[in-house]
């Protein structure tokens, strides 16, 4: 039975009113801080940038809080670190809470209260890769067409087939948005990119015509260089990074792959949030201030933003880099430059709203590649969402902030339901988050129905 969850816009607006009227005073509507000295982790990727704004804005300090920010050298140390408490909380994948809740790599109870945004990655390829590719793109005014679609890529598997060599592309984490995204890119142009057999075979790469590996992010580009990989999916500024250094291509960003798509979030341990309520929604509402604040009047402080993540603490690339993204504009082939006014996107459409659609969306293609390597009905889904993805947490601060007059109910026109089924992808498949089971059944690669992976096989 489809689950009747909807709060419409007009609800929530009205509910945020309500709560102004309500509330006699600031003061009154938080409670004590339970721990006001913390440390949260990072991976340096410009979209880890709501972190960077609460911190240099003063939006923590504004609600009481004491914030360490440390850089961390890879995901898996991000999640090891939350679940043994060295961090209090951390900039993750989005679909990482969401493998750590059924127990595929590291088992845990984490939750996701706020989403850092929509998009913000990209797929590069080497130089001598996309010299082939180009060859099967067609071209508008000199420029290929966009957005490039992997049956270009095709062929160059083929070529490498015949010469025994494997094809080697990075990823950043094997319960990653990278990982997902590029096997969805890879598997819409008929290369298949492996499959998982969890607990037997973690490799990923059963039956995979193009063999993925993990890569931390700011390793990519030298990794490319080396000539070890022939390409990755990571998010920014390490995709502009390899343009600037003249040593690869990238050929599609994520919102041409799937528009709007949710990529990080900010999660804490579900014991660290109940020990700490008060404090989780006092850090909640400054990262929402501070996504506010990425996304005000047209990106008009992205400039602002761009020097504060240039500096070493925080992502350490160089400015140009930096601002080549996230000023609204990405970089394809050198001198090849396009707005993409919504690459990197914190606030607007939604973006900093932990949804239930995207929670469900990363749960099938877990499925639909092994990582879930057994038959789960349609509310099992739904449920899971709810377990990690937490937007009542994130409303009750929203409301807060209106009450205080930092942000207007209008600002958040999101609900706690799922979405209507679309087809922003680039394959054109629409999703219907209500039914899982169904859009698993649509693609012609991956596993549906009772299908598992056993023996290295796929099995009915």
């Amino acid at each position: 039975m489809k689950p009747n969850t909807t709060l419409t816009s007009k609800t929530l607006l009205t509910a945020l009113a309500v709560t102004v009227l309500s509330v006699s005073s600031p003061a009154g509507a938080a409670g004590k801080l339970e721990k006001e000295d913390l440390k949260f982790g990072f991976i340096k990727l410009t979209d880890m940038a709501p972190l960077a704004v609460a911190a240099e804005k003063g939006f923590f300090e504004d609600e009481g809080l004491f914030v360490q920010l440390e850089a961390q050298a890879n995901w898996k140390v991000v999640m090891d670190r939350v679940v043994n408490g060295e961090l209090d909380g951390s900039h993750m994948l989005a679909p990482a809470p969401l493998a750590a809740s059924i127990g595929f790599g590291t088992k845990a109870d984490i939750i996701a209260p706020f989403s850092m945004g929509y998009n913000g990655n990209a797929i590069t390829v080497s130089n001598d890769v996309w010299k082939q590719m180009k060859t099967s793109i067609p071209l508008q005014d000199g420029k290929p067409v966009h957005p490039i679609k992997a049956d270009a890529l095709k062929p160059v598997l083929e070529s490498y087939k015949n010469a025994g060599k494997p094809f080697n592309m990075a990823m950043t984490f094997p319960a990653g948005s990278h990982n997902l995204k590029l096997r969805y890119w890879l598997a819409a142009g008929g290369i298949n990119p492996g499959f998982y057999q969890p607990p037997q075979d973690i490799s990923g790469q059963l039956n995979a015509e193009a063999l993925l590996s993990v890569t931390p992010p700011p390793q990519m580009p030298a990794t490319l260089e080396s000539g070890t990989i022939s390409g990755y999916c990571v998010g920014e500024p390490w995709n502009q990074q390899a343009v600037f250094k003249g040593i690869g291509v990238p050929v599609v960003t994520d919102d041409e792959l799937w528009k709007d798509t949710p990529e990080k979030v900010f999660g804490v341990t579900q014991a660290w949030a109940d020990k700490y309520p008060n404090t989780l929604k006092a850090v909640v509402k400054a990262l929402i201030r501070a996504s506010i604040w990425l996304d005000a009047e047209h990106n008009k402080n992205r400039h602002e933003a761009v020097e504060m993540l240039a500096q070493k603490q925080y992502v350490g690339a160089d400015y140009e880099v930096l601002a080549n993204s996230m000023n609204g504009s990405f970089e394809y082939e050198k001198g090849d430059k396009r707005a993409l006014p919504d690459f990197n996107t914190f606030f607007r459409n939604g973006a900093s709203y932990p949804s239930y659609n995207g929670a469900i969306w990363y749960l099938t293609q877990m499925r639909r590649w092994g990582q879930i390597n057994e038959f789960k009905p349609d509310n099992w889904y739904l449920e899971t969402a709810k377990k990690v993805y937490r937007p009542d947490i994130y409303l009750a601060a929203a409301k807060e902030l209106v009450a205080e007059g930092k942000a207007r109910p209008e600002d958040f026109p999101a609900d706690t339901g799922l979405k209507p089924a679309h087809n922003d992808f680039i394959d054109k498949i629409s999703f219907d988050a209500a039914k899982p089971n169904d859009y698993l059944s649509k693609f012609p690669l991956g596993l549906k129905a009772k299908q598992t992976v056993s023996g290295g096989k796929i099995v009915e």
